[in-house]
Parts: structure tokens; C-alpha cells; sequence
């Protein structure tokens, strides 16, 4: 989005936090360091607030901007409606997900769920625009502000220069699944654990390799304690990352149902596929029919058996290059993070304003 507006004439600033261990930020990108929980995530009041109130006063106080774009958490949104408005600018609400509901599947507190519903949809309801992810996190946005005429779903996808057909795969050797991605309650990564453990015996080259972190990534370690072969290298780069997908048997992706986010877009699976290797999928979500009708791999329903045996299937297929060119190509067809970021671009384009930043 950001390289759209530039190539439009727009001056972007991009305010965002200090990663642990990042290398140094481009021109145009300004971090501030904030509190991280254990597993080195921004989640929770203080980490949220951390950021949240000097980014207020940096806006209040910072150059004039023409329009400002904000994405979750609600809080941060907050903060840049209060800051908009004392300057008089509009602001954009990018929604890649919608947080009072995903609070209340993985089960917060009803009083702590409702102050969170009223704070976002406050936000939303001021914002220019919303601009959403999938058809699914629309509705959501529709049903919690009733204003069809803000929201504008302008897709999702990956960074198909980053990950991609083209280049090296891994020196690993043997066999191996790998999810990369956050571990959490949505996602409910410890499914292709279990599954793993079950077949585990019958293909003693194989292994499952658990890229990421989460608040599930240390129970995940318990549960995988009786094999060696369930590893969790932690987070890595994107070059590195797609090395490791390009010689993967299988990618694998999943949204955990009836945690009130049946709605969720795993964008790990496009990962996977840009790199033109097949995904498991299990559970809900709008990428399971697709993974399906498009023939990306295999879906199956949130269970143990029915994942364990789509590991069996895919160690038991061979992908020939022709079916990952073909995996990687519908992948920049359909989901391009440089058409997103052009869809969004396009939005922001009608507010009006021609210059500035």
C-alpha cells in the first residue's frame, strides 16, 4: 500500500514499533520501542499503551498530514481518531480483522468484551473508510457499525516477490511439513501436532517444523515432548522462510471453529503456495472451499484423523513442477499483496486529496 501511494505522488510516513533484533528501518519508517510480553509479542493493555500514547501525541504534534491510516488493535485506532480529529484530518481504518470478536471467541471476559465492541465500533463508525480483508471480515464491520457505505474489501495476499517459485530450497534433509505463523488460540497450530505424533511411527524421515510464536508455542512443545522430530525454530526471514516452504512436502494452515472467527483469512496457506507448495488446511475459514475448488492442496474438517491422514496422502504424492508453477501463479493472480496494497491506494485516492502525505 505504502509503495502505491508513493508511486501516486503521496508522502507516507509509517509509524510502527521497534522489533526485537530488526535491521535498520528505511527512510520513511519511524519505530518507538514498547513493552512485549513473553513471548515477545505486543499483546496486552500496557504493551498496547506503550505505543499507543506517545504515537498520540506524535501525531498531535508531528507534520500535518492529509489523511491518516490505522490498522488493530481498536486501541490504536482510539488514539488515531482522537488525534485525526483535534487536526481535523480523516482517518482510514485498515481491518484485517475485527478484535472484539476474536476476543470473545477465545473467551474474554463479557464485561472486558463489551467495553472493546464499544470502543471499536466508535472507531469504525468515524472512520472515512473501512477497509477489509475478505467478504467475511465485512460483514463483521457491517454487523457491528450497520454502515455498508464505509466498508471496502480490497482483498488479501503475500509478498510474491519475497515468496516465490524462484530460488533456492533448503539443504534439510528428509521430509517435512512446516507451519509458519502464529500459534494461538484462532489458529489452533497444536492440530497438526497431534496428527503428527500419529503418524510419527509410520514415517520415521519425517518431521514438523512450527516457524512462529504465540501464546500456544510452549504448550505445543510440551505436547510434542516425546519426539525429536517436532521442531520449533522460532521466527525467521522471509528469504529464509521461503527457502524452507519450496522443499516442504506440504504447507500447513489452519482456523480453529467455534472461536467466533470463522471468518479468518489464513494468509499463511498463500505463503505456502506462492512458493508453489501444497497446503493442508483444517478447520474454517473462507480458504478452506478454495483450497478445494482450485485443487491447492487438501482441507479437511478441525480433527486429528483427518489431518493425520492428509499428512499421510501428501507424503505418499509427488508434486511435479509443473503443479507448483501452476500453485505460485494463481497465487499472483489472485492474491497479490501488490494489488491489495493498489486496491487500497485507490481508496485512500478518494478522499480527495492529490498531494501531501
Amino acid at each position: 500500500m505504502v509503495s502505491e501511494l508513493e508511486k501516486r505522488g503521496n508522502k507516507v510516513t509509517v509509524y510502527t514499533s521497534r522489533a526485537p533484533n530488526a535491521t535498520r528501518s528505511t527512510m520513511g519508517v519511524r519505530r518507538w520501542p514498547v513493552l512485549r510480553d513473553r513471548a515477545g509479542a505486543v499483546r496486552g493493555y500496557l504493551q498496547y499503551a506503550s505505543f499507543d500514547i506517545p504515537l498520540f501525541f506524535r501525531l498531535l504534534f508531528g507534520k500535518a498530514f492529509d489523511v491518516a491510516i490505522v490498522e488493530p488493535p481498536p486501541t490504536t485506532g482510539l488514539i488515531v481518531m482522537l488525534a485525526a480529529a483535534i487536526r481535523r484530518r480523516p482517518f482510514i481504518y485498515f481491518a484485517a480483522d475485527v478484535s472484539s470478536v476474536a476476543a470473545a471467541g477465545i473467551g474474554v471476559a463479557k464485561p472486558v468484551v463489551s467495553v472493546l465492541r464499544a470502543m471499536e465500533r466508535t472507531v469504525l463508525s468515524a472512520a472515512r473508510f473501512v477497509l477489509t480483508v475478505s467478504s467475511g471480515v465485512s460483514q463483521a464491520v457491517v454487523d457491528l457499525t450497520h454502515r455498508p457505505e464505509k466498508v471496502v474489501n480490497v482483498g488479501t495476499g503475500v509478498d510474491t516477490k519475497k515468496f516465490s517459485l524462484d530460488g533456492e530450497r533448503t539443504e534439510e534433509g528428509g521430509r517435512y511439513f512446516v507451519y509458519a505463523g502464529t500459534m494461538s488460540e484462532i489458529q489452533g497450530a497444536g492440530i497438526f501436532v497431534d496428527a503428527f505424533l500419529r503418524i510419527a511411527s509410520e514415517f520415521p524421515d519425517v518431521r514438523l517444523l512450527m516457524y512462529g510464536d504465540g501464546v500456544e508455542k510452549e504448550e505445543l512443545r510440551v505436547r510434542a515432548a516425546s519426539t525429536e522430530r517436532v521442531e520449533f525454530p522460532g521466527t525467521v526471514g522471509s528469504e529464509i522462510l521461503s527457502r524452507i516452504l519450496r522443499g516442504a512436502v506440504a504447507g500447513l494452515a489452519s482456523v480453529r471453529p467455534s472461536k467466533g472467527y470463522d471468518f479468518a483469512f489464513a494468509t499463511k496457506a498463500l505463503v505456502s503456495l506462492s512458493c508453489g507448495t501444497p497446503v493442508i488446511y483444517a478447520g474454517v475459514g473462507p480458504l478452506r472451499d478454495v483450497v478445494s475448488s482450485e485443487r491447492l492442496g487438501r482441507s479437511v474438517d478441525w480433527d486429528i484423523e483427518q489431518v493425520a491422514n492428509a499428512m499421510r496422502a501428501s507424503l505418499s504424492a509427488q508434486t511435479s513442477d509443473s503443479e507448483r508453477r501452476r500453485l505460485a501463479g494463481w497465487v499472483q493472480r489472485n492474491h497479490s499483496l501488490a494489488r491489495v496494497g493498489a486496491n487500497a491506494a485507490a481508496v485512500v485516492a478518494r478522499i480527495g486529496h492529490n498531494t501531501g502525505s
